[in-house]
């Protein structure tokens, strides 16, 4: 039995590698009662095709919305009853889009299968976009990096670039829900997380890497975890967006109660790290959107904090929601004011 002692001791040490403890650069903080109104419009912004068998014919959601040259490229997922494929939309303003139909499919003969490729996150990085985005068996999600100048060629790593977590860890099951932000030398990439629980618990964490590809979970991971019972997060919190302004980061998460009802909340850090959640919960107030709303992607342009999210009337937990993207304006208010 003793040569099993240096051999578990080396796999620990292996393991450790892909693990560290980091914060974000430190933000000064701000005004301890600002919080934020959410101002959305009651119309979807970007919706299903409508025609039968197309890609996106169940469901449009997840957008993902990056800048470049002042035009608005957004690369979201659709649904058409058995596989989410990644699209892309063009537009100048964010409300109107033209649809450029899916670029993005599963790779049944790679890592990936045959049931998922969407549900990512796009940045501009010098002349290309950089997605990453979550494909994988049903519920046995992985995070791969593919990259593009046109939204059409595009050019996938051969392996996931963050992997489920080790036995009995929070993150054990799948990881899904990315969503990148550079900053320095890094770029931090927020996610889901899965346990082994039946249902699965979901949390949020946080990962780094100077390359985008290989990344280093942070070791204190997950930084944000479910409410207790009663609460709109009772039953998990997923689909982080981040972002900086007044001060602090933010944070605007997917939280889901056991009914598979689905709303944002809102939490604030100094160091992106270390996060607590705010009072505000925004939920859907038009019929389209009314037992769902999901998926946040943050622009800060012109002054505004910008929120792209995706919408439903279907309390279900992965798909066929009647899915559409709705709009919003994060508007900063006094928390003293708004009581």
């Amino acid at each position: 039995m003793k040569p099993a002692a240096p051999l578990a001791a080396v796999l620990l040490m292996a393991g450790c590698g892909r693990y560290a403890a980091f914060t974000l650069p430190p933000m000064a903080g701000g005004d301890p009662n600002l919080t934020f109104a959410f101002d959305a419009r009651a119309e979807p912004v970007l919706g299903r095709s409508g025609a039968t068998g197309a890609w996106d014919s169940r469901d449009a959601l997840a957008p993902s919305v990056a800048v470049r040259s002042g035009r608005l490229f957004n690369f979201y997922s659709g649904y058409d009853g058995a596989t989410w494929r990644t699209g892309l939309a063009d537009s100048e303003d964010g409300l109107r889009w033209e649809r450029q139909g899916a670029v993005l499919a599963p790779d049944p003969q790679s890592w990936g299968g045959g049931y998922i490729a969407g549900n990512g996150s796009a940045v501009a990085e010098g002349d290309e976009f950089w997605y990453w985005y979550v494909a994988g068996a049903r519920n046995a999600g992985r995070i791969g990096l593919a990259r593009t100048r046109d939204g059409r060629a595009w050019r996938r790593e051969p392996a996931p670039v963050l992997q489920a977590g080790p036995f009995e860890s929070w993150d054990e099951r799948a990881v899904a829900d990315p969503y990148v932000i550079r900053m320095g030398a890094y770029f931090y990439l927020y996610y889901l997380g899965q346990d082994r629980a039946d249902p699965p618990r979901q949390r949020i964490g946080v990962a780094r890497s100077v390359d985008g590809i290989h990344f280093e979970k942070l070791r204190a991971n997950p930084i944000l975890e479910p409410g207790p019972p009663g609460s709109f997060d009772e039953a998990g919190d997923g689909e982080p967006a981040v972002w900086q302004s007044q001060g602090y980061y933010w944070m605007l998460f997917t939280g889901r109660d056991f009914s598979e009802v689905r709303r944002l909340g809102l939490a604030r850090s100094i160091d992106g790290v270390h996060w607590t959640k705010m009072p505000a919960v925004f939920s859907g107030a038009q019929a389209w959107d009314a037992k769902v709303i999901c998926d946040p992607t943050v622009v800060m342009q012109g002054g505004e904090i910008r929120v792209w999210f995706g919408g439903g009337d279907v309390a279900s937990p992965d798909e066929n929601l009647h899915g559409e993207i709705g709009y919003a304006v994060l508007r900063p208010v006094s928390a003293t004011l708004a009581k």
